[in-house]
């Protein structure tokens, strides 16, 4: 008889794609999803993105948001019942339990589709997530992230249990496989007005090359 495991490594869970767009971040001023770097606000490019590696992809918006979606893209609503990144991925979770989850945030604008490809090619259905990290990073990056349905369920307890809301700490703690990124610069995060015009002043040199 196959071991829990081995059953993971040898038919893994199918795995979904979810944006991380929900909503406004005090630091930028704006909502993240709809800032474009790519010539379409960032929500669809990641969209796009992960439609490129995943079996179904969704958005995961605030209720306020609803209306401002583009009808041909599928959304999962927050739920609220956890705070910060963890209220969107668990949410996604709650709805889907048996996928596996590749999450990915709207403030990364240098990832690519190859990073993509590139993670889903060294994921490990066996570990509770596969997660970017950077070279020099202190935690695996919790959204540039294949989470497995274990691995939710034990973030769903360890979310019961504690205080700690932080999915860097869990995964920090769980013990994940990590994957060295090519470019450190796909795990660039842009927080601010000022990170988003560096970003878009990189990216505009570089496609227009």
């Amino acid at each position: 008889m196959k071991t829990k495991s081995e059953s993971s490594a040898s038919n893994p869970p199918q795995l979904f794609g979810l944006v991380l767009a929900g909503g406004s971040s005090l630091r930028m001023g704006h909502d993240k999803g709809v800032l474009a770097y790519h010539g379409m606000p960032q929500r669809d490019y990641v969209y796009q993105l992960l439609n490129k590696v995943c079996e179904n992809v969704f958005l995961g918006i605030q209720e306020q948001q609803l209306g401002s979606i583009p009808k041909e893209f599928s959304s999962i609503m927050d739920q609220n019942k956890y705070k910060g990144p963890f209220n969107g991925v668990m949410s996604a979770h709650e709805t889907y339990p048996e996928a596996a989850w590749l999450v990915l945030a709207c403030d990364l604008p240098f990832m690519d589709a190859e990073a993509l490809q590139f993670l889903v090619q060294q994921r490990d259905p066996t570990k509770h997530a596969t997660a970017f990290m950077g070279k020099n990073a202190v935690y695996p990056e919790p959204l540039a992230c294949i989470w497995e349905p274990e691995g939710l369920r034990q973030a769903k307890a360890y979310l019961s249990a504690s205080e700690k809301q932080s999915p860097s700490q869990f995964l920090l703690e769980v013990g994940v496989k990590t994957v060295l990124p090519s470019n450190e610069q796909l795990l660039f995060n842009a927080n601010s007005v000022e990170d988003y015009q560096w970003a878009k002043d990189h990216l505009k040199g570089r496609e227009g090359s």
